[in-house]
């Protein structure tokens, strides 16, 4: 297992060749002192035996799929599923990949480049299917690219699956949380969606204005409004950190765990994608490039 760190005046980031994980995003807080922003272990060898997707690429599909199929040009495929839930790419996802370090550069704005190559029917996805993810550090962001490339047509969706943490409080229900969100999708109890958008005015999922978090649990696929800059925004009083998101991304899953104390925004396509004709397509054929672009911006 490889690791690599990398840093400029504002960000010092540390990543793992194994699920190009995420181990260490450190930023200092209204004292100055240095802060971890995401929960991750210290020993790399112990995201072996991880089981919630820490700070990792997700692929070939972050979300859910439903029943663990889909169809594509006529042709049926069957994926791995667990009570009617197609979940992250399966029993071995992107995030148990050993992935390629093919580029690592130190610079005013360095960067890490890491690639995956999964053959086709890999978890029953079509495809060969080449993966590039670019972390680069640019000013106080964090900007993180998927790219990707397939020789047979294919659905994909790709995210990070960071979990931040802001400070050292046991919940975030401290956090101050705004959306760039006005709907988000109906699901129902395995929270995989119906096809319909559901206005958040005047309910708890409403966050278009900040306001903290309390006992609000998530666990939620908001629609990113295309009027919006910005996709979301956190802060702690306690740190006096405040991290925005921006993506060009359609869809920001919003996750509180139940412990840990974090919270993940994974920009991507909606969950069952593949068989919502509504949705933004996730279909990708040969001669396209995947591309999606997110900023994790810090600021006190």
């Amino acid at each position: 297992m490889n690791q690599i760190t990398i840093k400029n005046d504002s960000i010092t980031l540390t990543v793992i060749d194994y699920g190009a994980i995420i181990q260490k995003i450190i930023v200092k807080d209204k004292n100055g002192i240095p802060n971890n922003m995401v929960i991750g272990h210290d020993k790399p060898e112990d995201y072996l035996n991880d089981d919630m997707y820490l700070s990792a690429c997700i692929g070939r599909y972050a979300g859910r799929i439903a029943d663990g199929k889909f169809s594509l040009n006529g042709t049926d495929y069957t994926l791995f599923e667990d009570n009617g839930i197609h979940l992250h790419g399966g029993k071995k996802g992107f995030n148990q990949k050993y992935f390629t370090i093919e580029e690592v550069k130190e610079s005013e704005e360095p960067f890490i480049k890491l690639s995956y190559l999964s053959p086709h029917l890999e978890e029953g996805y079509p495809g060969n299917l080449k993966v590039m993810v670019t972390y680069a550090l640019i000013g106080n962001s964090l900007k993180i690219t998927h790219e990707a490339t397939t020789d047979k047509t294919t659905v994909l969706n790709l995210t990070n699956h960071a979990y931040f943490k802001l400070d050292n409080q046991p919940t975030v229900s401290n956090y101050n949380l705004e959306l760039g969100c006005s709907r988000k999708l109906e699901t129902n109890d395995k929270l995989l969606p119906s096809g319909n958008f559901v206005n958040i005015a005047g309910t708890s999922y409403d966050f278009r204005t900040k306001k903290k978090i309390n006992d609000i649990k998530l666990d939620t696929p908001f629609e990113i409004d295309h009027n919006r800059t910005k996709a979301a925004s956190v802060n702690s009083e306690v740190t006096g950190i405040t991290m925005e998101v921006t993506t060009n991304q359609p869809a920001l899953i919003v996750y509180t765990p139940p412990v840990t104390g974090s919270i993940c925004f994974e920009t991507q396509n909606f969950p069952d994608a593949p068989n919502q004709n509504n949705f933004p397509s996730s279909k990708l054929e040969p001669g396209e490039k995947y591309f999606n672009e997110s900023f994790f911006t810090f600021s006190v």
